[in-house]
């Protein structure tokens, strides 16, 4: 295991000695003591001309945000300080509002609901003797599904799950109407839900392959390895990476988990290095269960708001989660005591080849170019589910980011006829639909941070003296002006995508230079605007949203939303209708997947994508790659060209 490197840089992520440094500021000046928790630690970037004017090798300030609560009263304050001057810079208290669930939280409810005489009782009425075998699994509240007695609380309520054996899969069974509630301070199973459920069919829950009854391992695949025996062809200075005419800054926190800090790429024909984004991370994950049945009905879960992407990352393996020629690095987090530790190979970053760039083929034989891109990319499991979210960075200029959804499915046993709000997986069991929205959020700035975002859509011209054959298109592009005008929904019909303009800085031909999301994986919220759970998150309402940059504006969905009952995010910040055009903007993208379960994705789940892209669109004065090297022609023909 690498050590994470040294902070030389304003936007490098905190380390060990910075993160005990700040809960020692709050311990010496007595703000926090015995029966208090850390929810949090991370970095307080900077503001952006502050990284903007950083040249390496000039002294940096450090400041962190801190997130605690004193368990006796359950109070929550947010702290401000600065790491180099050892000073409380801000204490703010947070009436009613709830930090982040956490993992020592996690981990501490499942003993105490299975140390509980009276869950064992429960247990024991369904037949289940070995609690070893039980998988306790707590999830957080919205504030519309926590009982009125609770409301000022910090709660949590768990599923109960049962292996088949030990080293058995932990989702095989969900111990159906059964749910104790927790206070999660007190760490007290105040009440036990039982709402009776149907008792566990026999099913194949198992997918590790010594577990799976009369499996047989295909041994017909040969090896494929991926070498580079000359190395890679990035450089990574820190969290400094540069490749193919790209360069970037890597960073972490709890929250976001990765994010990726001021990209900017070489441009040769103008001879400068110009600005794409200042910042880009997933900013929140709502995954709403579509099943009001005693089991599902609260379960929805806001994986980066209530518990955090950076918590739940896990360490990858060469070979498994990432092949080739690999570099990793470390991130640092804390437990509740705002003791540090490191998730080693926290975040992967790799080469790989992806077939063609360019090719044409004419009377003097093929020219072609394979196509490299650069992958950076992290894992996190929440629970039963894994997100693997991956930043990829072209040659060609093109941005793309994936995450794909895998892990093991929610299910449930039922009797008689199957529930109609998911599909019958296995003998008696069913899957719940459910919906998994990822909301990025893409900080641009496309040749500096004065930009517009423009719609634009393509437009069937009638048939006419002009288009007597039908065949014109043309395309109309509507610059957004004001916030209002910035909410915006994907629309198949038209192509509608989203163009970020420099309108003060025009390519050769005189448009001016932009970048277009593209929108990939977009999903309706299907939410009546009365529902509780859409008032918690009204960010999923819509595809796009596109704010001015203000620097407290992080979190669509709002700071704590764990036992939230109003989104305080978007929908609030964009009440005031601020304009959006020449000026500093904030993309807001929500993708998502649509998830009505299939008989395949049992007992663990084939990947599923979510993707979208930011591509140049006038922002080269020509095809950026005409100057990529020729790989070497296994027929023997000059590098890049063959005439076979």
């Amino acid at each position: 295991m690498t050590a994470p490197p040294e902070p030389r840089h304003p936007l490098d992520p905190l380390d060990e000695g910075e993160i005990r440094a700040a809960t020692a500021l709050l311990r010496r000046d007595g703000r926090i003591g015995p029966g208090w928790r850390i929810a949090s630690v991370e970095l307080r970037e900077p503001a952006k001309e502050v990284v903007r004017a950083f040249t390496p090798g000039d002294a940096i300030t450090r400041e962190a945000i801190v997130v605690c609560w004193n368990r006796a009263d359950g109070l929550t304050y947010k702290a401000i300080l600065s790491l180099t001057d050892e000073q409380v810079l801000t204490w703010t208290a947070h009436p009613g509002a709830q930090p982040n669930a956490t993992v020592d939280e996690f981990h501490e409810a499942a003993h105490a609901v299975i140390a509980d005489p009276a869950v064992l009782a429960k247990l024991a009425e369904r037949g289940v003797t070995d609690p070893s075998l039980v998988l306790v699994d707590t999830w957080t509240f919205g504030e519309h599904v926590l009982p009125e007695q609770y409301q000022h609380r910090r709660m949590g309520w768990s599923d109960l799950w049962l292996r088949d054996q030990p080293g058995g899969s932990a989702y095989a069974h969900l111990l159906s109407g059964l749910k104790p509630i927790l206070d999660l301070n007190t760490m007290e199973v105040v009440e036990i839900e039982d709402h009776g459920g149907a008792p566990n069919a026999q099913v194949m829950g198992e997918y590790e392959p010594a577990l799976v009854p009369g499996l047989r391992v295909r041994d017909d695949l040969k090896p494929l390895e991926v070498t580079q025996p000359e190395g890679v062809s990035f450089q990574l200075d820190g969290y400094g990476l540069t490749w193919q005419g790209w360069s970037l800054r890597i960073g972490f926190n709890y929250r976001e988990g990765l994010v990726l800090h001021q990209l900017a790429y070489d441009d040769v024909l103008v001879g400068r290095r110009r600005s794409v984004a200042h910042r880009l991370s997933i900013a929140e994950m709502v995954v709403p269960y579509r099943d009001p049945t005693p089991d599902h009905f609260r379960r929805t879960a806001f994986d980066v708001g209530e518990w955090g992407l950076g918590f739940m990352t896990t360490s990858l393996e060469l070979g498994c989660d990432c092949l080739g020629e690999i570099r990793y690095l470390d991130a640092v987090l804390h437990d509740t005591a705002g003791e540090p530790y490191t998730i080693s190979n926290a975040i992967c970053l790799h080469e790989e080849d992806n077939a063609v760039l360019w090719k044409h083929v004419s009377d003097s034989g093929a020219e072609v170019r394979r196509m490299r891109r650069m992958v950076i990319s992290a894992h996190m499991t929440v629970a039963n589910y894994e997100y693997l979210v991956y930043w990829r960075l072209y040659q060609d200029g093109n941005i793309e980011c994936e995450v794909r959804a895998t892990g093991i499915m929610v299910t449930t046993p039922f009797e008689g006829d199957p529930p109609p709000y998911g599909t019958v997986v296995d003998t008696n069991t069913y899957a719940p639909i459910h919906q998994h929205f990822i909301v990025a959020r893409l900080d641009l700035e496309v040749d500096g941070p004065q930009n517009t975002v423009v719609a634009t859509e393509t437009v069937q011209l009638p048939v006419g003296p002009e288009n007597p054959h039908g065949l014109g298109l043309t395309v109309r592009s509507t610059p957004l002006r004001t916030e209002s005008e910035g909410i915006q929904d994907v629309d198949w019909a038209t192509q509608r995508a989203w163009k970020v303009i420099n309108p003060n800085v025009t390519n050769h031909v005189g448009a001016p230079v932009a970048y277009k999301l593209v929108p990939g994986t977009a999903i309706p919220p299907m939410f009546d605007p009365s529902s509780p759970i859409f008032r918690r998150s009204q960010v999923i309402g819509h595809t796009l949203w596109v704010t001015p940059f203000d620097r407290d504006e992080r979190w669509p969905s709002g700071e704590f939303v764990n036992q939230s009952g109003a989104d305080v995010g978007l929908p609030v910040w964009t009440a005031a209708n601020r304009s959006i055009e020449n000026t500093d903007v904030v993309l807001w993208y929500v993708g998502g997947i649509h998830h009505i379960p299939r008989v395949e994705d049992w007992p663990v789940m084939p990947a599923d994508v979510i993707s979208f892209w930011l591509k140049p669109f006038g922002f080269f004065d020509r095809n950026p790659t005409l100057d990529v090297a020729p790989t070497v022609m296994a027929c023997g023909c000059p590098p890049g060209h063959c005439s076979c």
